[in-house]
Order: structure tokens, then sequence, then C-alpha cells
């Protein structure tokens, strides 16, 4: 039996989940999921209620992105995704910064009329924080670690998608141009895409879908 992903299409936090996955090429069952209507088998296993959930044959449950990245890629990592030392301290704190600073004004930015205290455009200017850093690191390498993709472009990128979406008509007209194609590179990749099909929300009589 194959273990089970509970993901959510758009969430950014499932896509770096599969794109592990996917990457490590374990066999995995995908159970797209309806967040107003979560499957009571998935917050029997994790009542947090958050995707992505990992469930495995013998009842273990990975409940948080970064180790289920890191559950498929110490099992199998073709393309060398560990090479740039996820654990060490500079991309820890990259990716900490990403997931409990940028975030909040991801959200903010995004959601701006839920948090009416100040403009889009100052929720927008405190994101702009961490893009700068990140262009900044991307003029030394082709990627955050490297000249390959590593584990903090994967953890990362999908967040700063989702602020490059939130208006792409500024993003592009900035001087981020190095972040740009970084951005570029990574969404326009095979397996970026081969993550981002669309599933019909999950039904215990429907037939199996593999990642």
């Amino acid at each position: 039996m194959s273990p089970i992903l509970y993901s959510f299409r758009r969430c950014p936090y499932a896509m770096r989940a599969r794109l592990a996955i996917k990457s490590s090429g374990i066999r995995v069952q995908l159970r797209e999921i309806v967040l107003r209507n979560k499957p009571s088998e998935m917050l029997a296993v994790s009542p947090k209620g958050t995707v992505p959930v990992l469930t495995m044959p013998d009842n273990k449950v990975i409940d948080e992105s970064l180790d289920i990245m890191l559950w498929a890629l110490e099992q199998n990592d073709p393309n060398n995704w560990l090479a740039g030392n996820p654990v060490a301290e500079a991309t820890c704190a990259l990716i900490h910064e990403n997931d409990y600073v940028f975030k909040k004004w991801l959200d903010k930015y995004k959601y701006y009329d839920r948090y009416p205290e100040y403009p889009q455009a100052y929720y927008r200017t405190k994101g702009e924080a961490f893009l700068e850093k990140l262009e900044l690191r991307l003029h030394s390498t082709q990627y955050l670690t490297n000249e390959n993709i590593g584990f903090s472009d994967v953890a990362i990128f999908p967040f700063i998608r989702q602020f490059a979406n939130t208006d792409k008509e500024w993003f592009y007209s900035t001087n981020y141009y190095q972040l740009q194609k970084w951005l570029s590179n990574l969404v326009e990749s095979e397996l970026f895409n081969s993550i981002m099909k669309k599933y019909a929300p999950w039904e215990r009589s429907e037939a199996i879908i593999y990642l």
C-alpha cells in the first residue's frame, strides 16, 4: 500500500511537498481536498486540518510540509536537492524567514481588504524586504544556494509565485530581474507543471490517483 497525501492544489505548502515527492519518484496516492469541506479521514489523522498531510501504511503521519520534503528526499534525491544542505544555518534562516515573516506580509498583501489598517501598497512594501534579499543572493548564483535548483528554492518559490501573481504587472515592472528569471525558470519547469494538474476533489468511491 502506498502513502497517502492530502493536498490542495493552490496551497504553497502543499506545492512544495508535492514537488519533493514527485522529484523523489516515490509512489504516493494523491487526495485533492476542498478546504471548506475537509474529509473526515484527514481530520482523524491530523486534527489541525491544514495541508499537506502524509499518512503512511504503518499509520505514521507527517503533517508539516518541510518534513514531508525531507522524508521524500532522504529516501531518494535524484536531482540532488539536498546538496545545498537544507539544515545549514543560512538555508534554515532563509526558509524560516519565508515561512514566518514573509508569509505574514504575503497574506496581508493578497487579502488586503481583510486588513484595512493599512493600504495594500504598505503590505507589499513590507514583503519586498524579503524579495530584495533573494534578489541579492541571485546576483551571485543562478539559484539560492548554488547553480542548480536546491531544497531552499523549492521550499520558497511557491510563496514568491503567489506574491508575484497578486499583481503581475507590478512585479514584472520592478528591478527584481534576477528574481523574475529565477521564478520563471521554476514556474515554467516540467516538474512544476506536472504537480499542478487539476483533479476533482477526492471521493471515497473513486479510483486511486497517484502523484
